[in-house]
């Protein structure tokens, strides 16, 4: 993807930045020596990627591990020029280093290649021009939440009847008499005022955030 916006710059120089908090996926049975197909498709994309104007800074934040990172980092093969930066920042930020003279550590490990890099692209004459083995790649779009789905997931989400109500429904109504219930005394003046804005005089008190006059 990132060589697709380079090429649709007209070759303009770009600078790719990756933040991760874990290597490449590398699967036990892989031996040592030898690259895990994930490794393999990432070695590839960084070569292919050195035929363009376009520099790859890996940021590495976490624990890692990051030996294969490292690997990436001086030992992959058959570039145009050496377009791979790997920094480990948790490394350089846990040193008991002031905090700017960590920041600048981290800042010029990020950037202190791409100069060379930059002269390498010129150099190659790679800056300006556009790639004609270029695949075009074009981003997907994000997933419609549309109203269907919405109501689907209402429908999906409405909670079941619990044991007691089911239980009410089912039971048999009482046909005999009702009990006489005992109807509240009128409210008084005193409980008018209590509920009533004593500055409007119109407006009921709202308990949770009053009226807009207290």
């Amino acid at each position: 993807m990132a060589t697709t916006i380079v090429q649709q710059s007209g070759g303009q120089y770009h600078v790719l930045l990756i933040i991760a908090d874990g290597q490449v996926t590398r699967s036990v049975d892989t031996e040592r020596g030898h690259l895990s197909p994930q490794e393999q498709r990432t070695v590839d994309a960084i070569v292919k990627a050195s035929e363009y104007p376009l520099s790859i800074v890996l940021v590495g934040v976490g624990d890692g591990p990051w030996e294969m990172m490292k690997e990436f980092d001086d030992n992959i093969p058959a570039r145009a020029f050496d377009n791979f930066q790997f920094v480990n920042f948790t490394e350089i930020m846990s040193k008991s280093s002031p905090e700017k003279r960590k920041e600048t550590e981290f800042a010029l490990s990020a950037l202190m290649e791409i100069p060379s890099q930059y002269k390498a692209t010129l150099d190659l004459n790679l800056l300006g021009s556009k790639n004609s083995k270029a695949v075009e790649r074009v981003p997907l779009p994000p997933p419609l939440y549309s109203a269907a789905a919405a109501a689907a997931n209402s429908c999906s989400t409405k909670p079941s009847p619990s044991p007691s109500s089911s239980y009410k429904q089912s039971s048999p109504s009482y046909s005999g008499p009702k009990p006489s219930v005992g109807t509240a005394p009128p409210a008084s003046f005193s409980d008018f005022d209590n509920k009533v804005c004593p500055i409007c005089l119109t407006n009921p008190k709202d308990m949770a955030f009053g009226c807009g006059h207290q």
